[in-house]
C-alpha cells in the first residue's frame, strides 16, 4: 500500500487517507510508533541554519509533542506543506512552530496558529499533494525559502536535502530536527519502481538504491531542497529507507503557479 508520511493515528484519519489513494502494488507499512524521532539515516540539523523549516503540530497527533507534519516558510505568513497532512482537519487543530530544534524544548522558538488552509483541488486524482497554510501570527524577520520553478531539476541527478522531525526508525534522537542528503532519481526510475502509483507529471523521487536514508512518517509536508530552493514536498513511499524504494515528493515546479496564487 502507498503510505503517506504524516504521523499515523490522527483520530483514524491517516488510515482512511492512505486507503483512498490510488495504488498499483502492495507497499509495506512502516509502524511509526509514538514519540520516536525523525529523518531515517540522517544527521542533526539546526533551525538556525534553515529558519524556513517549519514543524506543524496537531492537537490530535499520537505523539506527545503534537508532532505531525513539516512545512516550509515561503513568505512571513505562508507555509507550504502536503495536502494529505491537512485533509479532513480544521485550522484550530494546528500550530506552526519555527526555530525549535528539539520539540520538547518549548522555551525556544516561535509559534503561530493557522488562519486558513488551501489544499490543491487536484489532490487525490494522481497528484496535487501540496497545500498552503496562512499563519495567524506572521513570522516577521524569518528568512524564507524560494520556490523552484525549473521543471528540469527532477531529471538533473542533483543531490537534494530533506528536513524533518519525523520517525528515525531508531537511527536518531526522538523529536529532534534532522536532515539527510538524497539523490533525485528521475521519472524513469521512479516509474519503474512504483508503476502507476507514481505521477511523473507532478512528482519526483529521491533516495539511494541501497536504501538507508530517507524521509519517514512525521516528515510529510516538509522540504526537499536543492540549489537554495524548495524543489519537493515530502509525500509518500514504501516503508522508509527500504532498499530499492526511494521517497516520493510533490514536485514544486509543477504546482508553482497554483502555490503563488495563494501567497
Amino acid at each position: 500500500m502507498q503510505i503517506n508520511r504524516f504521523r499515523a493515528g490522527l483520530l483514524g484519519l491517516s488510515c482512511a487517507a492512505a486507503i483512498a489513494l490510488p495504488v498499483s502494488s502492495a507497499h509495506a507499512v512502516e509502524d511509526p510508533g509514538g514519540g520516536t524521532g525523525d529523518i531515517v539515516g540522517g544527521d542533526l540539523a539546526q533551525t538556525a541554519d534553515t529558519p524556513w523549516a517549519i514543524q506543524l503540530s496537531n492537537v490530535n497527533s499520537p505523539d506527545p509533542t503534537g508532532e505531525y507534519c513539516g512545512g516550509t516558510l515561503v513568505t512571513p505568513t505562508k507555509v507550504v506543506t502536503a495536502a494529505h497532512c491537512v485533509e479532513g482537519t480544521s485550522t484550530g487543530e494546528w500550530t506552526a512552530i519555527q526555530g525549535r530544534d528539539r520539540l520538547t524544548d518549548t522555551s525556544v522558538g516561535r509559534e503561530s496558529k493557522i488562519a486558513s488552509i488551501w489544499s490543491d483541488p487536484s489532490y487525490g486524482r494522481g497528484g496535487g499533494d501540496v497545500a498552503v497554510m496562512t499563519l495567524a501570527t506572521p513570522f516577521d524577520g524569518v528568512p524564507t525559502l524560494p520556490l523552484n520553478e525549473d521543471p528540469g531539476v527532477g531529471e538533473s541527478n542533483v543531490t537534494a536535502t530533506v528536513y524533518g522531525w519525523g520517525n528515525t526508525e531508531g537511527t536518531g534522537p526522538a523529536n529532534t530536527f534532522q536532515k539527510v542528503d538524497v539523490p533525485v532519481r528521475g521519472d524513469a526510475t521512479c516509474s519503474s519502481v512504483y508503476g502507476n502509483s507514481y505521477n511523473p507529471g507532478g512528482e519526483i523521487c529521491a533516495g539511494y538504491p541501497e536504501g538507508g536514508k530517507d524521509s519517514c512518517q512525521g516528515d510529510s509536508g516538509g522540504p526537499l531542497v536543492a540549489g537554495g530552493r524548495l524543489i519537493g514536498v515530502v509525500s509518500w513511499g514504501r516503508g522508509c529507507a527500504d532498499p530499492g524504494y526511494p521517497g516520493v515528493y510533490a514536485e514544486v515546479s509543477t504546482y508553482v503557479d497554483d502555490i503563488k496564487a495563494q501567497l
